[in-house]
Order: C-alpha cells, then sequence, then structure tokens
C-alpha cells in the first residue's frame, strides 16, 4: 500500500471563502441537527455500514459499523454535506478537492472500504431517487469534434506533469508484473513485450496502432520487433512529443505518428493494436471500431485491445466522467465483443490484469505524493487534492474489484494459422530485434527524467 496520504492543511471557513460562499461560516458555526445526524447514519447503513468514521463541522460523530474504523471523514460544513447529499459522487470529489471534507487515515484504505461495503447490485437510487439522473447520466459523446475535446481535457495537462510521475517511457496505461516486485520502470517494459507477443510480431510486420499516447509501445515495436508501426492520436501534445522523440532516435523511418481520428485509419496491416483508447471511444462507437479493424486487418493479421472494464455494465463514477475524463466508459466483457461479433471475428485470448493495474497505480501514487509540490507549482491545491483523489481512488477500485483491466486478442474466424498454444507468451528467448546502438545512446540522452 502506498504511505499514509492525508488532506493538505487548508481550513474548512477559507476554502469556502475562497469558493464565494460566504453564508457557510454561519452554518459552520451552527450545531448539527439530529435529523442530520440520522439521515448521514442511514446512509452509511445503506452503503454496507463501512468501517469508517463520518465527523461534522461542529464534532459530532457517527459510526455504524462495529469494527475499528480504517479512518475519518470529516464533513467541514451543513453546506457540504447538503451538497453530499444532493449530489453524492460529484460533491464527494469536489468537496474533497477544495478542501471542504478531509479524509485522515490511509485514502486508498478508506476509499476501498467504501468500495467493498457496498451490498452487491447496490444502486444510487435507493438513496436519492431524485439525482438518480445524474448519477447515472450517460457520458458525454464522443463524435469526432467530441473526441478531441474530451481527449484535450485530460491529456493535454501538459507533458511535464505527466512527466513528473510515469515512468520514463511516459506510459500511462497499465504495467505487467511476471514478478510482484519490479519496478514501474521494469514493468512497463515487460507490458510491451507482452502485447507484443500476443500480436506475434515479426521483423517486416506492418502495425497500426489506435490511440498511442506518448508513443513508447510504437517505438517499442520498431527497435526491439523489426515492425513498422502507423500511430494515431488525437491529443495534439502527444503526437508532438511521440514524432520529436522518433526523430530523435532516428525512427521517422520506422514509426509514424499521424494527429487524426481511429475512424480514419486507412492502409492494410499485419497487426491492429489499441492500448488504453477504448475506455475513450463510448459504447456507440464499436461497430465503427469493429468495422476499422475489419477494413485494415489483412487475412492472417492479429488485433488485441487493451482496456479498463467492468464485470456488469454500469457508467463511469459521475465525479471522474465530470472532472477528470469527460467521455468515459468501462465496458464489460460482453459489450466488447460488439467490436468482434459483426465481422465474425474470433477470440483467441482473454487475460484480466486488474490486480496488475492496482500495483501500477500504487506506484502512480507514490510517485505523484513525491512530487506534490511540483504539482501545485504547476496548477493549484485544488488539483493537487482532485488528482490525489482520482489516482487512490482508481487504485481501491481496482482492488475492491469494480474495474477490471482486459486484454482482448482477436483474429479473422477462418485464419487457421493461429497459435495452438499460449506457450509464445512466456518464451524467455531474446525479441526478434536487439537495439541499434545509435538508438539505445539517443535512449540515454531522453531518459534521464524522473523516477
Amino acid at each position: 500500500m502506498p504511505p499514509k496520504q492525508t488532506d493538505m492543511p487548508l481550513g474548512f471557513a477559507d476554502a469556502h471563502e475562497r469558493g464565494g460562499a460566504r453564508s457557510d461560516r454561519a452554518a459552520t458555526s451552527s450545531p448539527s441537527a439530529r435529523v442530520e445526524r440520522s439521515i448521514l447514519a442511514r446512509l452509511l447503513r445503506l452503503l454496507g455500514s463501512p468501517a469508517v468514521r463520518v465527523r461534522l463541522w461542529d464534532g459530532a460523530e457517527i459510526r455504524v459499523s462495529a469494527a475499528e474504523p480504517v479512518g475519518t471523514i470529516t464533513i467541514g460544513s451543513r453546506a457540504s454535506l447538503y451538497r453530499l447529499l444532493a449530489m453524492q459522487d460529484v460533491a464527494f470529489g469536489d468537496e474533497y478537492s477544495a478542501g471542504s471534507l478531509r479524509i485522515d487515515g490511509n485514502l486508498v484504505e478508506v476509499l476501498s472500504e467504501l468500495y467493498t461495503s457496498r451490498p452487491m447490485g447496490f444502486s444510487d437510487s435507493v438513496l436519492f431517487a431524485g439525482t438518480y439522473r445524474l448519477m447515472t447520466r450517460r457520458p458525454r459523446l464522443n463524435t469526432l469534434s467530441g473526441s478531441k475535446a474530451n481527449i484535450h481535457h485530460h491529456y493535454d495537462l501538459g507533458n511535464e506533469f505527466y512527466r513528473l510521475w510515469l515512468d520514463r517511457e511516459m506510459q500511462y496505461t497499465c504495467a505487467y508484473y511476471p514478478q510482484p516486485d519490479l519496478t514501474i520502470e521494469q514493468a512497463q517494459q515487460a507490458k510491451l513485450d507482452h502485447v507484443c507477443r500476443k500480436l506475434r510480431l515479426k521483423p517486416g510486420d506492418r502495425v497500426v496502432e489506435a490511440g498511442c499516447g506518448w508513443g513508447s509501445l510504437a517505438r517499442h515495436m520498431a527497435v526491439h520487433y523489426g515492425a513498422r508501426v502507423r500511430a494515431y492520436n488525437i491529443s495534439h501534445e502527444q503526437v508532438r512529443f511521440a514524432s520529436e522523440r522518433a526523430a530523435r532516435e532516428g525512427l521517422s523511418d520506422r514509426v509514424e505518428y499521424i494527429e487524426d481520428d481511429y475512424r480514419n485509419i486507412d492502409g492494410d496491416y499485419d497487426a491492429f493494436v489499441s492500448v488504453g483508447m477504448l475506455e475513450h471511444v463510448g459504447r456507440q462507437n464499436y461497430g465503427a471500431l469493429g468495422g476499422v479493424v475489419d477494413r485494415c486487418l489483412r487475412s492472417n493479421g492479429r488485433a488485441l485491445i487493451h482496456s479498463i472494464g467492468r464485470n456488469q455494465p454500469r457508467p463511469m463514477s459521475a465525479w471522474i466522467e465530470k472532472r477528470i475524463f469527460p467521455g468515459a466508459y468501462p465496458p464489460t466483457l460482453r459489450e466488447m465483443m460488439e467490436i468482434t461479433e459483426p465481422y465474425d471475428f474470433s477470440v483467441l485470448d482473454v487475460e484480466n490484469l486488474r490486480l496488475h493495474y492496482a500495483q501500477t497505480l500504487e506506484q502512480w501514487l507514490e510517485r505523484y505524493e513525491r512530487s506534490a509540490e511540483q504539482v501545485r507549482a504547476m496548477f493549484d491545491d485544488n488539483f493537487v487534492r482532485a488528482w490525489r483523489l482520482y489516482l487512490a481512488g482508481s487504485v481501491a477500485a481496482f482492488l475492491a474489484g469494480s474495474l477490471q483491466l482486459f486484454q482482448v486478442v482477436f483474429a479473422r474466424g477462418r485464419d487457421n494459422s493461429v497459435p495452438w498454444t499460449r506457450t509464445h507468451l512466456y518464451r524467455d528467448a531474446l525479441p526478434a530485434e536487439r537495439p541499434r546502438a545509435d538508438v539505445d545512446d539517443a535512449r540515454r540522452g531522453t531518459e534521464n527524467g524522473p523516477g
């Protein structure tokens, strides 16, 4: 588990004054009412009686579990309480980010307790039916223009921000831990090889990547496996970063980064790969994505999609959808089949890396906390707390099984060249092509970043 995280020491009254809610001062000093404490106790019971302590602005405490509390949630004012009751998930994130709600104790443990205590099939509608429509609203649509706006909101915060806490290759997707004690650097490299082995890449293969991040997978496929790669992305910052690095490393003849939507992919390829993009596609576009794969994949081609998912259909957290990841939707495996079934693709392999993502996030969170002062200088206190909550909440969601991480490999239904076993995934042989010395030298010159 990451080290103990608590809120920054921001006074509740100061936070509200900065937000313009001066009337909160009187509410903060006014004692809590019995009915308010009763509503909170009922809410906690409906949440499965988590082992947490809730403390109100006047010092009153509410506990409904006999177990020792894993932490304390302090609500700084009556106005904050009413916002929590009215908008639940969105308000929890907003109040925490503003410093109006404080969590004392290990943040991941507290959030995990809230996740795991919820009864099976729990729905927020059992609490306040009037706000259920807000909580379960559809994510923002991922049209051609909407997708670009959604991606810009999250990925174009600035490369320097992500460089503070990601690995040197700037990989913002689940790592792979064949041994649990690997560093984030080692585990991310292991992930790249794991993906390439699943695709059975060989020298000369033409590969198209949909949603390439900062370009690490495309570079890895070219340098270590001898592939020629075209990588599509609609984040301007990421494409610029990836293209400049490929040029510095002498890879421009083997890797091409294209600032365009996946729907505009053209050409024919031996392999299609998408790592961490499906969450941004939107379920209404799964058929279109399948059509892209069908259009560009050769008769004996291989495809892999790596995505956050769920066991049961449910929208992303309303706060994350609104503040962090607009347009995001984590699909179930059944929903992912809407990509493959219409085009008669055969699913060859499904792997769930849920616990690998929990460990990835734990390591990101540790690095983020070490860089918190630098993040504060770039943005502000609200941003620091919001991203702390986002990362810690994501750790908790994967540990609690609320989120999954699926890797699905598929090929054309009539392709009889598919492997009979999985031995190629775990072989100890070296990759097909070792890095050139000039590429190694260039990499060493660009990887002296944090971590």
